[in-house]
């Protein structure tokens, strides 16, 4: 089975992504991603698969996932049926928290602990429920209260004990296309679009940029990000807006043009369509100052595109008369 590519979104004063998952039971969703990811699963139990490891597990399951290893959770039964079973993970980019370990020989176990996770690392019982502590930090408002927590639980389990999951041919066995040049080429056209959204962007000169014919963009992108090239393009550019409309006091007819939303009217009906208010009425409610909402980064409980959009899938299969 291919597994989806998913895009994690850190939004942009985020070191790390942290997501809180609730829900009464945890389907199948093959994923891998670049990223590292720590997912503590509670009042869970079922399979977990990482590559090639398939194992059962149960409360407090702690695992550490390394870029690029395919991976999913599947569960029906909660331990306590009356409380949703519950997920909490967070990705991180291991080039970055090398960085960290470089300037600040206080975190160089982290290093280590990146070498061992190689593979993937199940913690031993009891790892899980030495996270408790940090829980309240890890979900915080702040994403510097979340920063701090994640740099402490990292280097609790830096020195505590952990099973390798995977081989190394899992890597290749597992991600098929999605292992060679797909993501490169996605990520070209991302990067192109973060850089140049304010001018006219084309399918044509993005598909140029990524060496892929215009229908195999298309393609890709969907799959790849669950949206459309456009859909991307309008929220990179409303996010371009939030930003502007809380940190400055530039007109809003401005704001629109430097956002790449030539048409004032057409800005004002995509903005309240993503925002469910008028760009006046979103400069009003945060009063000029940078907010950590919505706007700036992803909220704790939401997913990213590309899963949302597998998770749509598997329900209308689930459910083909609804």
């Amino acid at each position: 089975m291919k597994a989806a590519y998913e895009r994690v979104d850190f939004g942009e004063d985020c070191s790390v992504r942290v997501y809180h998952r609730l829900l009464r039971r945890i389907p199948f969703e093959w994923h891998h991603h670049p990223e590292y990811e720590l997912t503590l699963t509670t009042n869970s139990q079922g399979k977990r698969y990482i590559g090639d490891s398939v194992a059962s597990y149960g409360a407090d399951d702690l695992v550490l996932v390394p870029p690029n290893l395919p991976h999913t959770w599947a569960s029906n039964r909660s331990i306590d049926d009356e409380a949703p079973q519950v997920a909490i993970v967070i990705w991180f980019d291991g080039a970055w928290l090398r960085r960290l370990a470089d300037v600040c020989p206080e975190y160089v176990g982290l290093c280590d602990l990146l070498r061992r996770a190689a593979c993937g690392l199940a913690f031993e019982h009891g790892a899980g429920a030495l996270m408790r502590p940090h829980l309240e930090r890890l979900l915080a408002d702040k994403p510097q209260v979340r920063l701090q927590a994640v740099l402490e639980v990292l280097d609790l389990l830096s020195e505590l004990p952990a099973t390798p999951l995977a081989s190394p041919s899992a890597f290749d066995a597992q991600t098929g296309a999605a292992s060679g040049h797909e993501p490169d080429q996605i990520n070209r056209v991302l990067a192109l679009i973060e850089t140049q959204f304010a001018r006219p962007l084309r399918l044509s000169a993005l598909a140029k940029a990524a060496g892929l014919s215009e229908r195999s963009l298309t393609r890709h992108f969907t799959r790849h990000l669950g949206e459309s090239v456009g859909r991307y393009i309008t929220r990179v550019r409303i996010g371009h807006a939030c930003r502007m409309l809380t940190d400055t006091r530039v007109p809003i007819s401005v704001i629109a043009s430097r956002s790449g939303f030539p048409n004032l009217a057409n800005f004002n009906r995509l903005f309240k369509s993503a925002k469910s208010m008028t760009p006046v009425e979103f400069r009003q409610q945060f009063s000029g100052a940078r907010h950590a909402g919505d706007a700036m980064s992803p909220r704790l409980t939401e997913r990213s595109p590309s899963l949302q959009k597998l998770e749509k899938h598997r329900r209308k299969q689930e459910h083909p008369d609804t």
